[in-house]
C-alpha cells in the first residue's frame, strides 16, 4: 500500500511542479522593435513546400483513384473560372526538374504530401495497392536524398479518396480513423527507412471548417454548427492512432518523428487594456490552433471551447454539447502524441468581443462571440484574407511556447500570394514579406522558442483550391498556358537563397544589397517569360499549321496530277 501512496504523492508533486513551471502568455506586451540583425542556430533547416493535389496533376494516370478534390473541382461553379488540378504543374512528370530547382536554391528540406488515392485507389488497403503510385514516391524520396535534401512527408493534405466519402461520409465517420491508420502504416512500411519526418495532417482546421461547415472546399458539405466539430474529433483520433502505430511498430527500427501541421492566424486584442478584448483574442486563437493543439498536448479541448459551445448548445435546447467529448481513456491516449509541432502561419487579425445571440443559425463562427478586424494600413498584395503583419508571427510562436511547454517547432507553411493575371517576376512585396516574417521568427528564437526549421510556401505556383490559378504563392512562376508548364524564377528565389546561404541576416549593409541584386536578376527572367507566348505560338505553328499546310499541298498536288493525266488521255 505504501509504495502506491508514495507513487500518487509523487504524481501530485510532479503535477504541481509542471503547473508552476507553466508560463502565462502576456497579452499586454507587444514588442514591435526594429529589425534584428543576426543568424539562426547552427543546423537550422531551410525548405520549401508543396502538396500532391496542388502540384502533381496526372489525376487519373497510372492507376490513381479519384479523390474528393478530383470530384469537387469538376463540379461547375465550385472553383474560380472552373479550374481543376487535373494537370496543374505536371509535377508527376517533372520530379527531376523540380529537385534541380531545390538544389539550386540550396534547400535543406522539401515538404510534400503523399496522395492517399494514388497509392490506395479506393482508400482501403485490403482492396488494392497501386505499385506504380508507390514507385513514384519511392523515386522522388531517393532523388531528394541523393541531392542531400531531407524529405518531410505529409500523409494527409486534403485529398481523401472519393470512395471513402461516398461510402462512409468521409471525416464525419469514425471508420476513417482505421482506414487512415492502414494508409499511414503502408507509408511507414514502404518509405520509413528513408523518411524521418512525418506530418499526419496539414491544417485540419481547413479540412473541418471549409470541408464540412462552409462547404467552400471538398467535399463541399454545409453541416453548420456540427460538421466541423465532428470532422475535427475524428481527425484528432486518427492522428493519435497513427502516432501510436509509429511509436509501437516503427520508431525503434526507423528512428523517425511524427508530428502534425496546424495553421493559425494570430489574434491581437483591439484594445490591450480591455479584458473583454483580451479574452476574445485568446478565444480566437483557442478556437483555431488550440482546437487541435490542446487535445494533442494536454488531452482535451480548450476549456473556453467547451464552455462556449456547451452554453450555446443549451440555449438551443439541445440535450448535450455540439462539441463531442473524449472519454478519459481517449484523453490519455491522445495526450502527448506529438514529436514536433508544424506551424503554418500567414497573417493576423485584430479581435474584439461581439455577442451573437444563440438562434437557429448557430455556426462555428458565431460560437466564438467575436469580431475580426484588419488595419487598412496593412499591405495586402494578393489573397483577400492575407495581410502582411510580421509581428503577429512572433506573438503566435511565443503563445505556442507558453501554452504547450515549448515544443520542437517546424514552420511548415509561410508565404504570400499575388493576385494578378499578368506575369510579374520582380516580386518585391514577397521579398519584403519573407524578410520581415523570417526576422520575426529569428526574434522568437531569441525569446527562447524552440524553432528548428522554416518552410516557404510554396516552391511553385500551383492550384490554389477554390481560387484555382488566380493566386500565386510560388517562388517559381509556372506558365500554365504552356502545355510543358515551364518554371521561371521570381526575384524572391535569389533573396531566399541568400538568407539560406547566410543562415539569417548577417549585417545591414549585406542584407540591403540582397534586394538590389535579386531585382536585377528578375528583369532578364521577365524577358524570357515575355518571349514565352511567342515560343508557344511557334510550337503551334510547327505542331498544327505546318502539318496542315503540308497535307493540303499533297492533296492539291494529287488533284493537279490527276488533272494533267486526264488531259493527256
Amino acid at each position: 500500500m505504501l509504495p502506491h501512496c508514495m507513487s500518487r504523492a509523487s504524481h501530485v508533486l510532479l503535477l504541481v511542479l509542471c503547473l508552476s513551471a507553466a508560463e502565462d502568455f502576456d497579452w499586454t506586451k507587444n514588442d514591435r522593435g526594429s529589425f534584428y540583425f543576426g543568424t539562426f542556430p547552427t543546423g537550422f533547416s531551410w525548405g520549401a513546400g508543396s502538396s500532391a493535389y496542388q502540384t502533381e496533376g496526372a489525376w487519373d494516370k497510372d492507376g490513381k483513384g479519384r479523390s474528393i478534390w478530383d470530384v469537387f473541382s469538376h463540379k461547375k461553379g465550385k472553383i474560380f473560372l472552373n479550374d481543376t488540378g487535373d494537370s496543374s504543374c505536371e509535377g508527376y512528370y517533372k520530379v527531376k526538374d523540380d529537385i534541380s530547382l531545390m538544389k539550386e536554391l540550396k534547400l535543406n528540406h522539401y515538404r510534400f504530401s503523399i496522395s492517399w488515392p494514388r497509392i490506395l485507389p479506393t482508400g482501403i488497403k485490403s482492396d488494392h495497392m497501386n505499385e506504380k503510385g508507390i514507385k513514384y514516391y519511392d523515386d522522388m524520396i531517393n532523388l531528394l536524398l541523393e541531392n542531400k535534401i531531407t524529405p518531410i512527408v505529409t500523409l494527409y493534405h486534403w485529398d481523401l479518396p472519393q470512395l471513402l466519402q461516398e461510402k462512409y461520409g468521409g471525416w464525419q465517420n469514425i471508420s476513417m480513423v482505421n482506414y487512415f491508420n492502414d494508409f499511414a502504416g503502408l507509408c511507414f512500411e514502404r518509405f520509413g527507412n528513408r523518411v524521418k519526418y512525418w506530418i499526419t495532417f496539414n491544417n485540419p482546421w481547413s479540412v473541418a471548417v471549409e470541408g464540412y461547415e462552409t462547404g467552400e472546399h471538398a467535399p463541399g458539405l454545409k453541416l453548420k454548427g456540427t460538421g466541423a466539430y465532428r470532422a475535427a474529433h475524428h481527425i484528432i483520433k486518427a492522428h493519435a492512432k497513427v502516432w501510436h502505430t509509429y511509436d509501437t511498430q516503427w520508431r525503434n527500427k526507423q528512428k523517425g518523428l511524427v508530428g502534425i501541421s496546424l495553421s493559425g492566424d494570430w489574434g491581437e486584442p483591439v484594445d490591450i487594456t480591455n479584458q473583454k478584448d483580451i479574452e476574445a483574442a485568446e478565444r480566437y486563437v483557442q478556437f483555431y490552433l488550440g482546437w487541435f493543439a490542446t487535445p494533442i498536448f494536454h488531452g482535451d479541448y480548450p476549456q473556453v471551447m467547451k464552455d462556449y459551445i456547451g452554453r450555446k448548445s443549451a440555449q438551443q435546447g439541445l440535450g448535450s454539447s455540439r462539441l463531442p467529448t473524449f472519454s478519459s481513456q481517449e484523453k490519455s491516449y491522445i495526450k502527448g502524441t506529438c514529436d514536433f509541432l508544424g506551424i503554418g502561419h500567414f497573417t493576423t487579425r485584430y479581435i474584439t468581443q461581439k455577442n451573437f445571440p444563440s438562434g437557429r443559425g448557430t455556426t462555428y463562427f458565431t460560437d466564438r462571440d467575436l469580431a475580426e478586424l484588419v488595419d487598412p494600413r496593412w499591405p495586402d498584395p494578393g489573397s483577400e484574407w492575407l495581410y502582411s503583419v510580421p509581428w503577429g508571427f512572433r506573438r503566435l510562436l511565443n503563445f505556442v511556447k507558453t501554452q504547450y511547454g515549448n515544443p520542437m517547432i517546424y514552420v511548415t507553411e509561410n508565404g504570400v500570394s499575388e493576385k494578378m493575371m499578368c506575369t510579374e517576376l520582380c516580386d518585391d512585396w514577397r521579398i519584403q514579406y519573407f524578410k520581415d516574417y523570417i526576422n520575426e521568427m529569428l526574434k522568437a528564437i531569441k525569446d527562447g522558442v524552440n524553432v528548428k526549421g522554416y518552410t516557404v510556401w510554396s516552391l511553385l505556383d500551383k492550384f490554389e483550391w477554390d481560387e484555382g490559378y488566380s493566386e500565386r504563392f510560388g517562388l517559381y512562376y509556372v506558365d500554365f498556358r504552356n502545355k510543358n508548364k515551364p518554371r521561371y524564377p521570381k526575384a524572391s528565389v535569389q533573396y531566399y537563397k541568400r538568407i539560406i546561404s547566410s543562415n539569417g541576416f548577417p549585417n545591414q549593409r549585406e542584407v540591403e544589397n540582397w534586394k538590389r541584386k535579386a531585382t536585377e536578376t528578375c528583369s532578364s527572367s521577365n524577358q524570357l517569360l515575355a518571349a514565352d507566348p511567342l515560343t508557344s505560338h511557334m510550337e503551334m505553328v510547327t505542331e498544327i499549321v505546318v502539318p496542315t499546310v503540308c497535307t493540303l499541298c499533297i492533296l492539291l498536288s494529287a488533284v493537279f496530277l490527276m488533272f494533267l493525266l486526264r488531259r493527256r488521255n
